[in-house]
């Protein structure tokens, strides 16, 4: 499965460099023609690869919620990271008065590290409140308190700042637009510092699929190991969306199409949930350039509505068959 999911990223990628308002001709004239290298390599080329990696990261992030939650409908966005992000995207608009569309390399960087320190202090916010990370219970609930608090908390800066609502519209919606090498660099390193975080937490992962009892029977430091892994959720999704906006469903279908297909531990399904994500949302990203082009539909309203669709015929079926999803 690993090399069809492989084989898959190079044509999508290949593909994702293709697809724009010039079609083809931008790759056809690439070697004679500055402004159409300029087209591939700078724009094309890293916007692709940007949504890879920001799939990549949702998916690899969905999967670990998914096992360290005991439930399948758990996605990366359960701790509050969302709702973290868009309130420090907006605060970030405030302060700096410009649009997301800005080409201005510090204000990217701004604008991208606000979104993560948003992510970030929502889902230490929800541990605190938690007061540990041992009853899963009180961490969902405390997750959905804060996500609900500070949805509210921007919706009144929105409110009171109302030349920000165009900007947060393309934030809300999701896009890999704005992805440049930068940060392609940066989601590549927090994916393997993620990844080889998971790899290592797996067996906790696996405890808990047959219970807190037996996982706790194993001699696993369940605290320690539970707290590592509610950072490698934090740092994924926060880096993701702090890059591409929100973008729905794809942490958590990705997991459950590996499931559908294989059968293996977390420590190599999370990693092939990554690779899962990365391919869902390259092609989505393709797909949504392609529909209307020139013009483009915003990613994340495609992997919505896309996702939404898979999960209620993965229900259906289910039902029928009258088994869990």
């Amino acid at each position: 499965m690993a090399l069809v999911l492989l084989a898959l990223t190079v044509v999508l990628l290949m593909g994702g460099a293709s697809v724009g308002s010039t079609g083809w001709e931008s790759v056809l004239r690439m070697r004679d023609d500055p402004v159409s290298w300029q087209i591939v390599v700078d724009i094309r080329l890293p916007r692709s690869l940007g949504a890879w990696l920001a799939g990549a990261l949702l998916g690899l992030a969905g999967a670990v919620a998914q096992g360290l939650f005991r439930n399948p409908l758990a996605d990366p966005y359960l701790l509050g990271s969302a709702s973290g992000a868009s309130l420090g995207s907006a605060v970030g608009l405030v302060l700096m008065g410009s649009s997301v569309t800005s080409l201005n390399l510090l204000y990217r960087l701004g604008m991208t590290g606000m979104a993560f320190v948003g992510a970030a202090c929502a889902v230490a916010l929800t541990v605190v409140l938690a007061r540990n990370v041992q009853n899963t219970l009180r961490l969902l609930l405390a997750g959905v308190i804060v996500g609900v608090v500070l949805g509210a908390v921007r919706d009144l800066l929105e409110l009171r700042h109302p030349d920000i609502l165009q900007a947060m519209q393309a934030f809300t919606l999701g896009t890999s637009a704005f992805v440049g090498w930068e940060g392609c660099v940066l989601m590549a390193a927090v994916l393997l510092v993620c990844g080889l975080a998971t790899w290592a937490c797996a067996r906790v992962l696996d405890g808990l699929t047959l219970g807190e009892a037996t996982a706790a029977s194993l001699g696993l430091p369940l605290a320690q190991l539970r707290y590592g892994l509610v950072a490698v959720l934090a740092l994924a999704t926060g880096t993701s969306v702090a890059q591409t906006g929100l973008i729905a469903f794809v942490g958590l279908a990705a997991p459950h199409l590996v499931r559908s297909l294989v059968r293996v531990g977390h420590g190599r399904s999370t990693l092939l949930a990554a690779a899962m994500g990365g391919v869902l949302l390259l092609a989505a990203d393709i797909l949504a350039r392609w529909l209307v082009a020139p013009q483009e539909l915003p990613v994340g309203v495609l992997t919505a509505a896309l996702g939404g669709s898979y999960l209620l015929w993965r229900m259906h079926r289910s039902t029928r068959a009258g088994g869990a999803m």
